[in-house]
């Protein structure tokens, strides 16, 4: 175990000289989540376009569940998606197990129902508000979604940045079915947690303080789509 001043000063030396196993850890990090936040937004964005704009039996049924779906807990997906993707599962041919490919999908199905829950809100809030504009106008449903999502796209974008915050402080799910591999699937979360563990805090403060300045960024963009929304709607 490492004195925790001199674990501190060496994490700081490890991030201001760009350390090789950190940066590769931290990109690898970037790619997996980034991709499982466009492709949670992808089909998060439609389905709460969807269900914010359309009535059917059993539609409260399904909110509910998306709802639900929001606090699924992240070991509970990695184990689906470990059992799916075993040798022993239905997909294990495509030999995607212990891989990024893997990191991706679990993180994907985890943040996808936040993304639908937060947006069909959104959406279904101004839908309300121009229901009667787009009956005048005698809009498609097409046109109607699409109309909303450009005039909710500042909205949209702050829920994007939520599912790309809980995706890049994942760790339960990633770990199961990446297997915190070294030079393969090690991300920040999994390589913290590894690194603790042995006693290595210079590399995992390291990584901690990467990780928070990513938080912080993340809220400070947040905070200026915010901003840039407030001055759209008063323009």
């Amino acid at each position: 175990m490492q004195d925790f001043g001199e674990a501190v000063g060496m994490a700081v030396s490890l991030v201001a000289s760009g350390d090789g196993d950190l940066i590769e850890i931290v990109l690898l990090s970037l790619r997996v989540s980034l991709t499982a936040t466009a492709l949670s937004c992808v089909v998060g964005l439609l389905l709460g376009a969807v269900l914010a704009v359309t009535r059917f039996r059993g539609r409260q049924a399904v909110i509910v569940a998306v709802n639900a779906l929001m606090g699924l807990p992240p070991v509970v997906v990695g184990l689906l998606v470990y059992l799916h993707l075993s040798r022993a599962g239905p997909l294990g041919f495509l030999g995607l197990l212990y891989t990024p490919t893997a990191m991706i999908i679990a993180q994907t199905l985890l943040i996808t129902p936040i993304v639908t829950a937060l947006s069909r809100q959104v959406l279904e809030d101004l839908h309300s508000e121009y229901a009667e504009q787009f009956r005048s106008f005698c809009l498609s449903r097409g046109q109607i979604v699409r109309a909303l999502l450009w005039d909710a796209r500042y909205s949209l974008l702050t829920v994007a940045l939520a599912g790309f915050g809980r995706a890049i402080a994942e760790v339960g799910a990633v770990i199961i079915v990446g297997g915190n591999i070294d030079h393969l699937t090690r991300v920040m979360t999994t390589a913290i947690a590894l690194e603790t563990s042995k006693g290595d805090l210079a590399l995992a403060l390291a990584l901690g303080l990467v990780l928070m300045a990513i938080a912080l960024a993340v809220n400070v963009v947040v905070q200026g789509v915010r901003l840039t929304a407030v001055r759209h709607a008063y323009a």
